[in-house]
């Protein structure tokens, strides 16, 4: 089993961070999953009514990002955060995408509740996960993307196995090698926030969220953390 590491860097950097890790075991991504339609259903409807707004970048839980992207250098007008690229597009388009049942759980949980969600499909992982500053030698491979390789500036934050780097900017883009589809059976999700001490209970929240959604789909779910506190987890 993997381990996911927060390095100290970044925890200096961000003392407040807490990631919680649900990850799922035996996985059916190809069997109907009725409460993440309904969830979905639920979110675009509340849109459309007007009782619901998704999170912008005047929300503290989106401008803490805005502020740690360009703290490591990146323009996060231009090189959105997931949670707010994805409610922007929500905002615009009325809908979120239909992916696949996994991706669809996480989006859903991400948009609710304003927080940045990832996935990785562990059976395309090679050795540990850590959440660092890249040197830049390392490779990216973006999403959708198989023939284009990218490198991260030096001091951008990332998530990186043995291999290459799984997600650029922290939470910005995930790689297309270890993508989630139908078929991944063996999955962590990522949900971040960098304000513990203030959002740790709706991260708390989100992260059991999803775990429900999950659940009826999978043949085992658990939830790690990890945190400046907690900098390792084996999942």
């Amino acid at each position: 089993m993997p381990a996911f590491r927060l390095a100290p860097t970044v925890a200096d950097a961000f003392p407040d961070t807490l990631v919680a890790l649900v990850t799922a075991t035996g996985l059916r991504g190809r069997e109907p999953w009725p409460h993440t339609v309904t969830a979905l259903a639920e979110l675009e409807q509340q849109l459309a009514d007007g009782s619901w707004r998704p999170a912008d970048e005047t929300d503290p839980r989106i401008e803490a990002w805005h502020t740690a992207y360009r703290a490591f250098g990146t323009n996060p007008r231009r090189i959105r955060p997931s949670v707010d690229a994805l409610g922007r597009r929500l905002a615009k388009k009325g809908a979120l995408p239909r992916i696949s049942p996994a991706v669809d759980s996480y989006n859903a949980v991400s948009v609710r509740h304003g927080l940045p969600a990832g996935a990785f499909d562990l059976d395309r992982v090679t050795g540990d996960v850590d959440i660092r500053y890249a040197d830049g030698t390392e490779s990216f491979t973006p999403l959708g993307e198989p023939d284009s390789i990218e490198n991260p500036r030096p001091g951008e934050i990332i998530y990186a196995d043995t291999t290459g780097v799984l997600t650029r900017h922290w939470n910005h883009r995930d790689a297309h090698r270890t993508r989630v589809t139908e078929d991944s059976s063996h999955v962590t999700f990522v949900l971040e926030t960098l304000h513990a001490t203030r959002d740790g209970d709706l991260l708390e929240l989100a992260a059991d969220e999803l775990q429900g959604l999950l659940a009826p789909h999978a043949a085992q779910t658990a939830v790690h953390h990890l945190g400046p506190g907690r900098p390792q987890a084996a999942i």
